[in-house]
This record gives structure tokens, C-alpha cells and sequence, in this order.
């Protein structure tokens, strides 16, 4: 199960989040996502959990926590709908190849 991670704190990396996870469970990846521009930390990020029940374990437990004075939100991330190569910021309702 993939959770999103928000109010992370900003000098958490990578293991960090994977080693707060890996209390509940084996975690496959764990990702802080970082600002293109600075390369710092955007406050949240993303947990992969192969077992569904330590995922939901980790929610119950982690959701709501305060850690470092941030209360932290921990939820099932949603799908995104997958986008092809170049169709960013496109409306999908317009006809491709003319410019409104």
C-alpha cells in the first residue's frame, strides 16, 4: 500500500521516513519529496508498504503524531491519473493540435 506522508519535518531525508515506517512493518520505498529549484524538502512525501495491515497500522498509529512540534497526516495515497509524455497542463477536452 502506498501512503502519503504530510507535515513531515523539513530536515527528515529519506531514511528518516523509511526507519519511522519500518516500526510497523517492512517498507519497500520511502521518498521525501524535494523542491526542484532549492532541492529542500517540500514537508511531505511517500511510504510504499508490501502488507496492506502493517500499511493501515502505521496509519492508525502515525496519523495525528506530533513529531518534532509538526502533526503529522498519514493516509492511503491516491491514484493519480497516469498522464502520456508531454501532456502536461494540456485540456484533455480539447481536440489535439489546435491552440484556443
Amino acid at each position: 500500500m502506498k501512503l502519503f506522508v504530510a507535515a513531515v519535518p523539513y530536515d527528515f531525508d529519506d531514511v528518516d521516513l523509511k526507519e519511522m515506517f519500518e516500526l510497523y512493518g517492512e517498507v519497500n520505498s520511502a521518498k521525501i519529496i524535494l523542491d526542484k529549484e532549492t532541492g529542500k524538502s517540500r514537508g511531505f512525501g511517500f511510504v510504499d508498504m508490501p502488507d496492506d495491515n502493517d500499511a493501515k497500522q502505521a496509519i492508525e498509529t502515525l496519523d495525528g503524531a506530533a513529531i518534532k512540534g509538526k502533526k503529522m497526516s498519514v493516509k492511503q495515497a491516491e491514484e493519480q491519473p497516469k498522464t502520456g509524455f508531454g501532456n502536461r497542463g494540456r485540456d484533455n477536452n480539447r481536440p489535439p493540435g489546435r491552440r484556443y
